[in-house]
């Protein structure tokens, strides 16, 4: 039997993209599974699903503790999550970055055969979108030949085509059938710490009432309910917001509508963005009544 597992961001795309691999594997006469595992149920946070392949009926029920390859759509989740825990020896692994696999860390004491894909560019490029499941299916089509890129491709066209349109469905396909070409494969050995999942459940009287914990001692190192300052769910975001100060007429709607709280109401009525925070959905500079932001492509950094 065969183990996949997927690390993504909430609004990637990796429960589809678990139910798309095991709808290939049974097209080409396999059994498969596939199923999510959820924490936080919002955009940019962390998610993870499974798939299973077998030749014969699968009784496993649990998640995936030992996948024989894993499925990293977002670079930056290995700052928050150990993505590689459980890696079978000899197994492998696909990551959505721009390093080549030599430059990549999987965490220490990992050394694996990696594929690594610019899955983000694809999307943006053919999808119009930064929904990166499509592009590493054909990734994992690359490095793990068990399920070959022609069920992939079939598979895609068929499941997003029949909820997106015949077009939606083919663009996909081409997105994989890209990303398989452009992957380059190697191996990647770990040198950072493995990121540890922190966890705080709370007496009666150490919830907060009506309000977000404050940053106490105690708060620096555990995660309790409404936390959020603890995960820079920003970091992977293709656009950001410009603010354009001078223009800004303090009538406060970009503060009261960002659905991530990523803006910071200054004393002089004034914003902020925190951008580790910020996942740049452009809500704020659509509702800008003059025009005071603008949403660039890229973070900060990059720009010409």
């Amino acid at each position: 039997m065969y183990e996949i597992r997927f690390h993504g961001r909430g609004g990637q795309g990796a429960v589809m993209a678990a139910q798309t691999l095991a709808d290939a594997a049974v097209r080409i006469g396999f059994q498969a599974q596939a199923f999510p595992y959820f924490g936080a149920e919002r955009r940019g946070a962390p998610v993870e699903a499974y798939a299973r392949i077998d030749n014969k009926k699968i009784r496993t029920k649990s998640q995936v503790y030992e996948p024989h390859l894993v499925v990293i759509m977002d670079a930056s989740l290995m700052d928050i999550v150990n993505a590689t825990a459980g890696l079978r020896p000899g197994g492998k692994a696909v990551m959505n970055t721009v390093q080549r696999p030599e430059e990549a860390d999987l965490g220490a004491g990992v050394d694996a055969e990696l594929g690594t894909v610019d899955a983000l560019s694809i999307s943006l490029e053919m999808l119009k979108m930064p929904v990166v499941n499509t592009a590493m299916l054909g990734a994992v089509a690359k490095v793990w030949d068990v399920v070959p890129l022609d069920a992939i491709m079939e598979a895609i066209e068929d499941r997003f085509g029949s909820k997106l349109g015949r077009r939606a469905g083919m663009l996909n396909a081409e997105a994989a059938k890209r990303a398989f070409e452009d992957t380059v494969v190697g191996r990647a050995s770990g040198r950072r710490e493995h990121a540890e999942h922190r966890r705080w459940l709370p007496a009666w009287d150490e919830m907060p009432i009506g309000a977000s914990l404050r940053r106490t001692a105690q708060a620096e190192e555990e995660v309790g309910p409404a936390t959020t300052w603890q995960h820079h769910t920003g970091r992977w975001k293709w656009s950001t917001p410009l603010y354009k100060k001078e223009k800004c007429i303090k009538c406060l709607r970009c503060w009261w509508s960002c659905p991530d709280a990523a803006i910071v109401r200054l004393d002089d009525d004034h914003m902020r963005w925190e951008l580790d925070y910020c996942k740049g959905c452009g809500i704020c500079a659509d509702i800008c009544p003059v025009n005071a932001i603008d949403m660039m492509e890229g973070a900060r950094d990059t720009w010409q």
